[in-house]
């Protein structure tokens, strides 16, 4: 990514989440925004459905920030069609651990069009034996489409498993060029 994402401290108290439906032609993408930035993306429940663009909804009491959710949109936009996003919401990451926020800055830093093994995420981190933990800190990634653990393959070069399901990891590596056929 040309940009990191700003990222909240693990220590800092997060208000309650504001949520937004994001429609795509993969499907709707559930974004919750806590008064920090968004804190969740979820993957559509069922991939393949389509729901208008203008269906852009809010569910709980208060929306949240138009800038923050036009960032959301463009952001998941880009990365649905391949490219690295051009703009970032803020994004509240306080959920994770000090060292999955570590592992979550260096994913950022993975190049569209680019993987790394879980192995390589670890010795670039300085913990060449945390292969494990990596992988742990990828599965708890709240917003994996952005925080691109999409990128990271299993030492063999397989998939490995994605939070978003077994679907989705090879149809972004394809987008971006880094998975077999396009």
């Amino acid at each position: 990514m040309n940009q990191e994402p700003e990222t909240r401290r693990a220590t800092e108290q997060t208000s309650p989440l504001r949520r937004a439906l994001i429609a795509t032609e993969d499907g709707c993408f559930t974004a919750e925004f806590s008064a920090h930035g968004l804190a969740r993306l979820s993957f559509p429940a069922t991939p393949g459905i389509r729901v208008p663009k203008s269906a852009v909804s809010e569910d709980l009491s208060a929306p949240p920030p138009p800038a923050w959710l036009k960032q959301t949109c463009a952001a998941v936009d880009d990365v649905l069609a391949g490219r690295a996003p051009r703009v970032f919401p803020p994004l509240d990451l306080s959920c994770g651990t000090p060292f999955q926020q570590f592992v979550w800055q260096a994913l950022s830093k993975i190049p569209v069009g680019e993987t790394r093994s879980y192995g390589e995420i670890a010795r670039d981190i300085g913990r060449p034996r945390a292969v494990r933990a990596v992988g742990a800190a990828c599965g708890a990634n709240p917003v994996p489409l952005l925080v691109p653990c999409h990128r990271v393959l299993a030492a063999n070069g397989k998939l490995g498993g994605f939070s978003g399901g077994p679907e989705w990891k090879p149809r972004l590596l394809r987008r971006e060029g880094s998975w077999g056929e396009a």
